[in-house]
């Protein structure tokens, strides 16, 4: 029979950091206007799925995402 260890994660404890922080580092958007820019996109491609044996690469062309 096999055991499973659980595996514990840290809850954050709430009130412990200034409100204003948090708010400043929260991404909000009203209407057209955000709080904080998108992340910048992702130029180098991406790894594409059944290639098999391919011989030439895995990676896709370009911005797909």
């Amino acid at each position: 029979m096999a055991t499973s260890k659980i595996k514990t994660v840290p809850s954050p404890v709430v009130g412990t950091e200034p409100a204003k922080k948090t708010m400043r580092d929260t991404n909000v958007s009203v209407a057209n206007v955000r709080s904080q820019d998108y992340p910048p996109t992702k130029t180098s491609g991406i790894k594409i799925r059944g290639t098999g044996a391919a011989t030439k690469g895995v990676m896709a062309r370009g911005p797909m995402a």
